[in-house]
């Protein structure tokens, strides 16, 4: 009984399917105490979050000028699209976008598969992002290829691939939504993408473009403006609405199409944006006590989301004959080699 114990411990810590753990109890009794789990947890044998920057990043640009949002310095674009992410996200918006979305009773919009959603996704430039005016297809390459040389599980390097493809939601979009197309600098992304807050609450001082918050609707609402709005104290995070964009949706995409990516893989694709919550702190009256173990891990994702940005490293003529076939493999793996509802 010990060691079966043991082993859910490995398991959970190295987040990683073990088929089989080879070892041949010859004692007629083990006892496994607090005293060695811990100290065989800080021997850990799973691979290591890097701790310095430098090992992630393929660039020599400086940690401060990452995410850099101020109406003086950041393009015109990026202060524009957080204007209209205030202006338009709403408790009603976001019922009205899950209601457009929805997968329930096996609805969907169309079948791709994964590669073939990478062919529309070809031109897609984020106007929300400071850091990148390339592709985001790039984005998606850089990231999966970072967290795969830092030895991470493969699940993860699939996440880094996937996160950001729910953009594919300008197909079916329109203007007043915020999802009429792919140009950066012709059309709205303001419900594609872009750092996210919970809804139905005060928005905390701590989201970029602060001073657009009193822009909007929900603050006027007396049901929303204050600390709990519409909320339970410490009523966990999968029970808060986030503003409406590319996380939510990918994250109902895989589970809709019974992907198998762990659950932390998971909280990485639908939470990631939320930069209030998992890199300033912001909502901890509403989340549950188990729900900070799942910010460490939407925390490890975003530093490699974030610092393997390199408009320098193209990496995209590499991708059908070197990288494809590799990470193919993991989609097959993870239940995400065939034709998907999207």
């Amino acid at each position: 009984q010990s060691f079966t114990l043991f082993q859910t411990f490995l398991q959970k810590k190295d987040l990683v399917k073990l088929e089989t753990i080879d070892v041949e109890f010859k004692m007629s009794t083990a006892i496994i105490t607090t005293d060695v789990v811990n100290d065989l947890s800080k021997q850990s044998v799973g691979p290591q979050v890097p701790t310095a920057f430098d090992e992630i990043k393929t660039n020599f640009k400086a940690d401060e000028d990452f995410r850099v949002y101020n109406e003086d310095e950041s393009p015109q674009r990026v202060v524009d699209h957080y204007k209209d992410m205030r202006l338009h996200h709403t408790v009603a918006f976001y019922k009205k976008m899950e209601k457009k979305y929805d997968f329930t009773n096996g609805a969907y919009r169309k079948l791709m598969t994964i590669e073939e959603a990478f062919e529309v996704l070809e031109d897609y430039v984020d106007a929300s992002d400071p850091d990148l005016d390339l592709p985001n297809k790039l984005h998606l390459l850089q990231t999966a290829e970072g967290i795969r040389k830092a030895g991470h599980p493969d699940w993860m390097q699939l996440v880094g691939l996937l996160h950001d493809m729910g953009k594919i939601m300008f197909l079916w979009g329109t203007a007043e939504d915020g999802q009429d197309g792919h140009d950066a600098k012709k059309n709205k992304q303001f419900a594609l993408g872009g750092d996210t807050w919970v809804l139905g609450c005060q928005i905390p001082d701590v989201v970029v473009f602060p001073e657009f918050n009193k822009l909007n609707p929900d603050m006027s609402d007396e049901r929303y403006n204050h600390m709990y709005g519409c909320y339970e104290p410490n009523c966990g995070l999968d029970n808060l609405m986030f503003a409406w964009g590319h996380d939510e949706y990918m994250y109902r995409m895989l589970v809709a199409n019974n992907c198998t990516i762990p659950r932390e893989g998971l909280d990485m694709v639908r939470y990631h944006s939320a930069y209030p919550m998992h890199d300033k702190g912001a909502y901890k009256h509403l989340l549950k006590a188990e729900d900070e173990e799942r910010m460490e891990w939407i925390q490890v994702f975003n530093k490699f989301d974030l610092y393997t940005k390199d408009e320098e490293n193209d990496i995209r003529e590499d991708f059908i004959d070197d990288l494809w076939p590799y990470y193919r493999g993991l989609l097959e793996k993870y239940n995400l080699g065939e034709k998907l509802k999207w």
